[in-house]
Formats: C-alpha cells, sequence, structure tokens
C-alpha cells in the first residue's frame, strides 16, 4: 500500500517534468524563430524552473492521487504564459513580432475559461487547481502590464502588481485573508484586465483610445479591490471580536472566496 502511494503520488509530479519539458522546447521554437535575445532566454529559463519547483512543491504538500485533466489544461496555459513573459523580457532589448504576442496571450486567456468549465465536469475541481489557476491569471496581468506599460507608462504596472501588494497587506492585517461571497463583478472586471491590456498592447487602438482603455480597466480593478476590502473590514476588520461568522451544522455552506483569488473548490 505504503509503495501505491508512493507511484500514486510521483505520477502528478511526472507530468510538472513534462511540463518544464514543453516549456523548453517552445522556448527554442521562439528563441529560433525571432532570434530572441539573452534577457528574453534567461527570463523563460527562469520562469520554467520557478513554476516547476513551486508546483512540484505544492504537490507534495497535497498528494493528489491524479494531476487532472483541468490541471493540464491550466499547465498549458501557464507554458504559453511562460512564452510571452520571455518576449515581453525579450522587447526591452528589440520589439518582438507582436502578432506572435498577441497570439500566445490570446490563447492563454481564451483557455482560461476551460480549465474551470473541466474540473466540474470531471469532477476534479481542488483547492490547488483553483490556486494554480489564479496564479498563472495573476502572472499573465502582471507581465501584460509591464508590456503596455512601456509604451503608456509605469503607471499601467498599477493593474499588474495590485493582487501582490493586497497579499503583501494582508501578511500585515491578517483580516484581509478573510472569506467573500462568490461574485460575477469580481471576476468580470478580472477578466477584463487581460482582454484591455491584448488589446492595448496589440497596437490595433490609436494611443488615446489605448489610454482610455487601460485607465477604465484600473480604475473597474481598483472598484473591486474597494469594495472587497470594504466588505471585509465590516466582516472582520475592528478587532478579534468581529470575526467572520462561521456557517452552524444545520446550515448550507456557502461558496466562499479568499480575497483576490478564484472560488476555492472550483479553477477558472
Amino acid at each position: 500500500m505504503a509503495l501505491n502511494n508512493m507511484y500514486g503520488a510521483r505520477l502528478p509530479q511526472q507530468e510538472t517534468m513534462v511540463g518544464a519539458g514543453v516549456q523548453l522546447l517552445v522556448l527554442a521554437l521562439l528563441g529560433t524563430a525571432i532570434g530572441m535575445g539573452p534577457v528574453g532566454w534567461l527570463t523563460g529559463l527562469v520562469f520554467a524552473f520557478a513554476t516547476w519547483a513551486v508546483l512540484t512543491r505544492a504537490l507534495r504538500r497535497t498528494q493528489p492521487r491524479s494531476f487532472g485533466p483541468a490541471n493540464r489544461v491550466t499547465l498549458g496555459r501557464a507554458i504559453l504564459v511562460g512564452g510571452v513573459t520571455a518576449l515581453v523580457a525579450d522587447s526591452f532589448e528589440s520589439s518582438p513580432p507582436v502578432s506572435l504576442l498577441v497570439g500566445l496571450t490570446a490563447v492563454a486567456l481564451i483557455l482560461d475559461g476551460v480549465d474551470g468549465k473541466v474540473a466540474r465536469r470531471t469532477g476534479t475541481s481542488s483547492a490547488l487547481g483553483a490556486r494554480f489557476d489564479m496564479e498563472v491569471d495573476a502572472f499573465l496581468i502582471l507581465v501584460l502590464s509591464v508590456y503596455v506599460g512601456m509604451s503608456l507608462g509605469p503607471w499601467v504596472l498599477l493593474i499588474g502588481t495590485m493582487r501582490y501588494a493586497f497579499v503583501a497587506a494582508a501578511r500585515v492585517m491578517p483580516w484581509l485573508n478573510g472569506e467573500l461571497p462568490p461574485s460575477m463583478a469580481r471576476k468580470t472586471v478580472a477578466a477584463l484586465q487581460g482582454v484591455i491590456l491584448l488589446v492595448a498592447g496589440s497596437g490595433l487602438l490609436p494611443y488615446d483610445a489605448e489610454m482610455a482603455a487601460v485607465l477604465t480597466a484600473l480604475a473597474l480593478l481598483v472598484w473591486s479591490f474597494g469594495r472587497d476590502i470594504a466588505w471585509l473590514w465590516r466582516q472582520g476588520g475592528r478587532g478579534p471580536a468581529e470575526r467572520i461568522r462561521q456557517p452552524r451544522e444545520n446550515e448550507r455552506p456557502r461558496e466562499l472566496v479568499t480575497a483576490g483569488s478564484a472560488p476555492v473548490g472550483s479553477e477558472g
């Protein structure tokens, strides 16, 4: 039995190794196609190693029986994000093909709506999958904000860094780690960030239109975070005596979500 458990635990970790190998293959193809410089290569390699290391550690801690089809979709998205990251890093030395950057980003954003559906249909939803999906989304937004910020200004980085600033603030103010009820508005605002940054980075719009679109995205994100922070403050931010009420045994539990994350127990 112990050997079976050990073998079962190794299978998901082997899939992360395959994912890392595919990431290296993607980087090699990009390097051959556009003559990617050392900065792009190094950034892509760091992303591949960091993704493999963090995901492997998470799998060892949770020890799932299998990696799951939804996580495979998310891993595929992470590989695409790694390619985008390398291209954006390379853009500091030379302009990458915009069509290639837009294409990889568009596929990654489209697949964002696939992994959650796969998880629900196959009954493989998990907290690990939800966190994996959330981190891939957040990093893609950060990378896109860096790319768009090179043309519109460093203020665009506020979009990409806001979620990470929230996580950092939660270490100082634990009440920010409270759970939020599900919100379609929150999901819509999060999805719009990637779409708007993609359009702005494509160069299809005039400068003024790009500026207005990205400013709108930032305003919506500030509103979304501000609303959630206000809710958390009302629930548990005034002191230990006002903690979020836990459901009683005879109550049907509500779907809850940690601030700034995807719904617990779901993916996408």
